[in-house]
């Protein structure tokens, strides 16, 4: 990790600033989001040389975009894809310097989203958007199709307070290799959701995301076993969802607490605040209680996987115990943890995403 200046005692704000954004966005939560190990390269050194966060994640995007350029005008549409996502990646961390949603993060969030529509039209229906009426408003997604024939079943995969969306096309390619389909999910406080539709954290969280479910059944091409898999806070409303949708055949959460609340972070709890709309603690403290897991109240059927880094710095393992004891007498259940792993595993994202994907495979293929 940069440390723009070792003495902390001596950094200005600028640096304190910048050496939480590398705490909060390390090199192996890049990686696992999908940014190319020189772009992470290139990230340290611009910002050791004084670049701010997301002016240096945005530059880094803008050489990937001519790259993708280059390539289509030479008819390497492949290249052309990997230049993209590459720098979708870019933009992901550009963004996330904003907790709050600043004229800044919505430039950067449309810029996102727009190029993730130019890689739609370079691959098809096998990388489409989804946009579901929930409400008045909509719920946004992207759907990853596997490269050949009809899908097993489909995962929708989402994250929690600041990772969303195409954040989890590596969980996809994954998921596609082993014949299943993806909707990289931006549910409720999350992405173009939250920024262009305005569904915040206030509402039916589980009936949101049966919203996603519901496309799955309503397609007979990606094959009506659905399992949900929720990353972070994510992994809270994937437990929520499986309990109250007897539709959702599996389910993973991945380092959530089963009953959240403001941490005293100033990244987390400004995120939560974006996230409901309000940066009132106490209206923020009261929806978190709306949404906790409760184990008494709430019943998984299906298969359950929860997954937890033993350096998890936000949250121990026992504050995700409830969903374990929330599945009935009989359900398949799993804890799978990694003594050294950080939060939601990111140190291990190979072998953690290639877990996932064999144990959805396995559990959606029973249906």
């Amino acid at each position: 990790m940069t440390t723009p200046n070792p003495d902390p005692t001596n950094s200005t704000p600028a640096q304190k600033l910048l050496a939480a954004q590398w705490r909060s966005m390390t090199p192996a939560r890049m990686f696992d989001y999908g940014m190319l190990p020189d772009d992470i390269a290139r990230m340290r050194t611009m910002t050791a040389e004084g670049a701010a966060w997301d002016v240096a994640a945005e530059s880094l995007a803008d050489d990937q975009e001519r790259r993708a350029l280059g390539a289509l005008r030479d008819g390497h549409r492949v290249t052309a894809v990997e230049a993209y996502r590459a720098a979708v990646a870019d933009l992901v961390f550009a963004q996330m310097a904003f907790n709050d949603d600043t004229p800044r993060k919505h430039r950067i969030y449309d810029r996102l989203s727009s190029m993730l529509s130019t890689v739609s039209g370079l691959l098809g229906d096998r990388f489409e958007k989804v946009e579901l009426g929930f409400g008045s408003r909509h719920l946004v997604g992207w759907l990853v199709r596997p490269p050949e024939g009809e899908a097993r079943g489909t995962v929708v995969v989402f994250g929690g307070q600041s990772g969303w969306g195409a954040a989890y096309w590596r969980h996809a390619d994954a998921l596609a290799a082993r014949g299943l389909a993806t909707i990289m999910a931006e549910g409720p406080g999350q992405g173009e959701t939250r920024l262009r539709h305005g569904v915040l954290l206030d509402v039916d969280i589980p009936a949101a995301y049966s919203r996603y479910v519901d496309f799955v059944h309503e397609n007979p091409s990606l094959g009506s076993a659905t399992g949900v898999f929720g990353n972070s806070l994510g992994g809270l409303y994937a437990a929520l969802t499986a309990a109250a949708d007897r539709r959702v055949r599996a389910c993973c959460v991945n380092g959530a607490p089963a009953r959240p609340s403001l941490l005293g972070h100033r990244s987390f709890d400004e995120q939560a605040a974006a996230m409901l709309g309000t940066d009132d603690p106490d209206r923020i403290a009261a929806n978190f209680r709306r949404l906790a897991f409760d184990p008494r109240r709430a019943h998984i059927d299906c298969p359950l996987l929860v997954l937890h880094g033993g350096h998890d710095v936000l949250f121990e393992l026992q504050a995700q115990q409830p969903f374990l004891d929330g599945t009935r007498d009989g359900a398949d259940r799993t804890l799978r943890v990694w003594p050294d792993g950080d939060h939601t595993v990111y140190n291990h994202c190979q072998e953690r995403t290639s877990f996932v994907a064999d144990w959805f495979a396995d559990m959606l293929a029973r249906g």
